[in-house]
């Protein structure tokens, strides 16, 4: 099996872990907010990369990477970890989900439009149809949500997510060809978590109430999104590159819905087999 499509299975696993982690965040934070359960997550994995770090020895090979280096790392976490998720979840409580997602879900768009300007990638027009369908896929399925109430800061905000996002996956790609995928995303969870620690007072009260079984699906969704998800998104970038990983990688959502339907027995939707079915499309065009 080559490497392109090691790389591209590799996103679609991550997928797969992110909608996980999605489902088991659901249901061990009904009562906490987003937030909350972001910081907790962030450490929960901080500490199993740090552990992992010692294991392995990672933490002399970080010494031995340059000031610049480990800087973009960090800015690379806490621009996709805390400023972008931030952003999201203000949009989300201003606006809703049905009319956050399809703006937020653009990311991809602009990671190919990045990698294109910066890194000289060739863009193909299958992967800019491919992508388009992929976020047209997103978009059905999440105007399938429950319409709420519409606050016109959120628009902002919902704007800035996936611009923040994809800085951050831009700068990822160029940092995978001088660091191994494991330093690289044990460092930008580490740096991630140091910088949701701004939150932490103004969450302090609601994360002291989290019970033993919210911390063990918020636990579970750590490994799977983070630890999992995030290992798998960094070497699909590193394989076959962000203009393609992101892509493919983002249909999340699509899995998401799909796995609330038969494991939350939340009512099925039409839409959600349309989106599926352009979701699958995208992917395909982007893989060949």
């Amino acid at each position: 099996m080559n490497g392109a499509i090691l790389g591209i299975l590799a996103a679609l696993v991550s997928a797969f872990s992110w909608a996980t982690s999605t489902i088991l965040i659901k249901l061990g934070m009904r009562n906490k907010s987003a937030m909350a359960a972001n910081i907790f997550r962030l450490y929960v994995v901080s500490v199993m990369y740090i552990m992992i770090f010692l294991a392995t020895g990672t933490f002399f090979r970080v010494l031995s990477l340059s000031p610049e280096l480990v800087g973009i790392a960090s800015i690379s976490g806490i621009l996709g970890f805390v400023i972008g998720d931030s952003f999201y979840f203000h949009a989300l409580k201003m606006m809703g989900v049905s009319r956050t997602v399809p703006i937020t879900s653009t990311y991809p768009l602009w990671t190919i439009l990045w990698a294109f300007l910066f890194l000289g990638r060739r863009i193909s027009p299958r992967i800019v149809i491919g992508a388009v369908l992929i976020v047209l896929a997103i978009v059905i399925v999440r105007r399938a949500e429950e319409r709420e109430r519409v606050d016109p800061k959120g628009f902002i905000f919902a704007m800035l997510a996936p611009l923040s996002w994809s800085l951050a996956i831009l700068a990822m790609d160029w940092l995978t060809r001088s660091m191994s995928v494991l330093t690289l995303v044990g460092l930008r969870m580490m740096f991630a978590a140091l910088g949701v620690s701004i939150f932490l007072p103004g969450y302090s009260a609601e994360l002291r109430k989290i019970t033993g079984k919210e911390a063990l699906f918020l636990t579970g969704a750590a490994v799977s999104g983070l630890l999992l998800g995030q290992y798998l998104f960094v070497y699909s970038v590193g394989t076959v590159g962000s203009q393609i990983a992101a892509p493919v990688s983002s249909i999340n959502p699509v899995i998401s819905s799909l796995l609330a339907v038969n494991l939350l027995g939340e009512p099925p939707n039409r839409r959600i087999m349309e989106g599926l079915v352009l979701a699958v499309l995208g992917v395909v065009l982007i893989s060949t």
